[in-house]
């Protein structure tokens, strides 16, 4: 009987298929039924070979034999998912095997985990393209009533690949170059220089800021206050001596308004979340990293079967999904949510129009929720966290705008003029449901009922002493802005206009940011703002100018979406990018520049006797690791603790290994970590649980699988 393989992209996502589709014999790497064998990838089973695979020269690292420029690029399979690629490979060229479905998520790195397998299988069955946007069963029945065919989406894997043969050809080609002409761990490529440029330029400002002090003035008029302008608008005043003439003069004076301003203003809904606002959002309110976030989500998309799927770029609905979404309300299992669906459903209110567009649907719909109920209780505080903002942001839109009555003072006092600034709130809308409280400019206040005309007797002044600040240190959060708008970094107005879609997608933007921490880029010193560490300043002086510039990382974002849509070919963006990689390993070559250790310690490697580099994690945790990039050398320093010092309560750090172990904190104070009582924090005590099952759990199987084998041998 012919059947059809469907191919996940991972194990849970591959079980919930089978289960919608019947499939109920288990089998080792798939689930089969009588119409269809369920199988699944582990993420990517199969990558692009490395460069020693095209010529043997390649396994040392020279600058004589770069560029690396393939004339074609070969697959290989990944060593640590071998047996699962034989598995689905063998399904494949099952002869009863017909057809194919790709049920890989739906986007561009679902479509190259797919493919990439067909095509290292030699598959050439006709395939057929699953794409839904949330794991339910119903939106997966629903999904294989309206199959595509495979070859509706070969823009998307054309784009896909495009997107890994340049990271390949830039990225091996530049971080070869770079390391074997300064004798260093350097890396760099085509999305993480970039990013790390406008890090580094930022603390360029930072360090080259001098701060200026200035003074405001500002007026008690009984029920309300005044602030000084000048003419331009602005309330600083750098003069000392000015700033104290101008108290003077008003002091016990009568202020005349001269004009009031009332301007009725709304705010209409929040757009819904695409995951780089989302994770904005969680690292602002929550402190979670964008990969945390991103984890979080999937687990609510895969496991939970909770929101839709996380990985988009956009914040619209399509008009088909609309009849779908009181039914998506109903679900939600928020308590704090409740009385506003029911007002809600009381009331008829539908979701703002500005929500639903189609044309601005990319290949999925904004995060929302799905139509199966989720009990709060079954999930994590973190993944309810996430939930929390997703349904609160949803619920929202169902509201009306937030309006409110702008008002504005301007008042006169001996040729001098002042300002009082508030507002009054007539429609609470939608803000009720995010519970905010009026977001007020800096200086609002609550005003009495003034008329032009009206005169107040300054009762005192106030003279406040401020100093010009910085420009902030990135966080994630606004890092993740800079990635997604790139275009307010570059100067020309005319170029700003190709910026395209940023640096990286929202898929990928958590990885970078990742990626950046671990090769010792940046650090987070305050476990808020990042620095760049001084091997990413030097690393960004050193790089050729092209690779950090935001601009044209943004625009081979635009051209992979032109792929994409089929209106531009793979291969000449590829034949692009071999011409990039060796014009910036040529200038890499060439270069006159130097580049120094500035944490070179002189503390030998233990595995190899080179002198090892004082580098610092995202954590804070500080470590030691060997100069040689070919060395895996390294030794923890010191560790940060959840402990907190008996004198300052502020959180120590843990030196030393073994019996040695000392707790030491900042303020002076140190214990040995033997003769200290430490209770388990509740991520510990969690993290340990969670081990003690997984532990259980593979004994148990181990015996089953022992006891299975041992009666299959007495029954020969």
């Amino acid at each position: 009987m012919a059947k059809t393989l469907v191919l996940a992209e991972k194990p849970s996502v591959g079980r919930e298929i089978a289960a919608a589709l019947g499939c109920r014999k288990k089998m080792q790497g798939f689930i089969e039924g009588e119409q269809y064998i369920v199988t699944w990838a582990l993420g990517h089973l199969v990558t692009l070979e490395d460069p020693e695979h095209y010529d043997a020269a390649y396994k040392r690292w020279s600058l004589e034999t770069l560029p690396m420029l393939p004339k074609k690029m070969a697959l290989k399979v990944i060593p640590d998912t071998a047996k699962q690629y034989k598995v689905v490979r063998d399904l494949l060229r099952l002869s009863t095997v017909t057809e194919v479905v790709i049920a890989t998520d739906a986007g561009r790195e679902g479509e190259l985990v797919a493919r990439w397998i067909l095509e290292k299988a030699s598959c050439k069955k006709p395939t057929k393209r699953l794409w839904i946007s949330s794991q339910t069963q119903k939106a997966i029945r629903e999904g294989f009533q309206n199959l595509q065919d495979g070859s509706v989406y070969n823009g998307l894997y054309d784009a896909a690949f495009s997107r890994a043969a340049a990271d390949w050809l830039v990225g091996l080609n530049v971080t070869r170059a770079l390391t074997c002409k300064f004798g260093a761990q350097l890396s760099a490529g085509r999305v993480q220089t970039p990013t790390l440029a406008l890090i580094v330029e930022r603390e360029k400002e930072i360090e080259a800021f001098r701060s200026r002090p200035y003074y405001t003035l500002h007026a008690d008029l009984g029920n309300f206050f005044v602030t000084w302008h000048g003419e331009d608008g602005q309330s600083a005043i750098f003069d000392k001596a000015e700033a104290e003439k101008k108290a003077g003069k008003i002091q016990n004076a009568t202020f005349t308004v001269t004009e009031v301003k009332r301007t009725k203003k709304t705010t209409p809904p929040p757009a819904l979340y695409d995951l780089t606002e989302l994770q904005r959002d969680a690292n602002k309110q929550f402190g979670f990293s964008p990969k945390e976030t991103l984890q979080y989500m999937q687990r609510l998309y895969e496991v939970h079967k909770a929101l839709t799927y996380p990985r988009t770029d956009s914040r619209y609905l399509p008009a088909d999904i609309v009849p779908t979404l009181p039914e998506r309300l109903t679900a939600i299992g928020v308590k704090s949510l409740a009385p506003f669906i029911a007002a809600i459903r009381k009331e008829g209110m539908e979701i703002a129009k500005s929500c639903i567009n189609d044309k601005k649907v990319t290949d999925h719909h904004a995060i929302i929720p799905t139509e199966q109920y989720i009990n709060p209780a079954e999930l994590s505080a973190e993944e309810m966290k996430i939930y929390g903002l997703v349904t609160k942001r949803f619920v929202a839109c169902f509201y009306p705008s937030y309006a409110y009555e702008s008002v504005k003072i301007y008042t006169s006092c001996e040729d001098e003029c002042f300002t009082a600034q508030g507002r009054v709130v007539t429609e609470a809308g939608w803000r009720s449901v995010q519970n905010l409280t009026e977001e007020e400019e800096e200086g609002e206040q609550t005003l009495p009922k003034i008329q032009k005309g009206d005169t107040f007797c300054c009762r005192s002044t106030q003279l406040k002493a401020q100093k010009t600040t910085p420009p902030e240190r990135y966080t994630e959060a606004t890092l993740l802005s800079a990635m997604e708008n790139p275009g307010k970094f570059i100067a020309d107005k005319v170029m700003r206009a190709y910026i395209g879609g940023g640096l990286g997608t929202p898929a990928t933007r958590a990885d970078i940011i990742e990626k950046l921490y671990k090769v010792f880029y940046m650090e987070k010193k305050d476990g808020k703002h990042i620095s760049p560490t001084p091997k990413a300043m030097q690393l960004i002086e050193i790089v050729p100018e092209p690779l950090r510039a935001p601009l044209l990382t943004a625009e081979w974002e635009s051209r992979l979406e032109e792929i994409r849509a089929g209106r531009k070919k793979k291969k000449d963006f590829i034949r692009d990018m071999e011409a990039y990689a060796a014009n910036l390993v040529s200038e890499i070559k060439q270069s006159e520049k130097v580049y120094v250790h500035e944490n070179l310690s002189s503390t030998p490697c233990p595995l190899c006797g080179k002198m090892m580099l004082r580098v610092e994690d995202k954590k804070g945790n500080k470590m030691m690791v060997c100069s040689d990039r070919t060395c895996r050398g390294r030794e923890i320093i010191s560790r940060k603790t959840e402990v907190r010092c008996p004198q300052c309560k502020k959180k120590m750090e843990l030196f030393g290994t073994g019996e040695k172990q000392n707790y030491i904190c900042s303020c002076g104070y140190r214990e040995r970590a033997a003769e200290k009582s430490v209770g388990a924090s509740r991520g510990e005590v969690r993290r340990y649980m969670s081990r003690q099952t997984e532990e259980a759990h593979t004994t148990l199987a181990d015996a089953l699988k022992k006891a299975f084998e041992n009666g299959k041998e007495a029954h020969k």
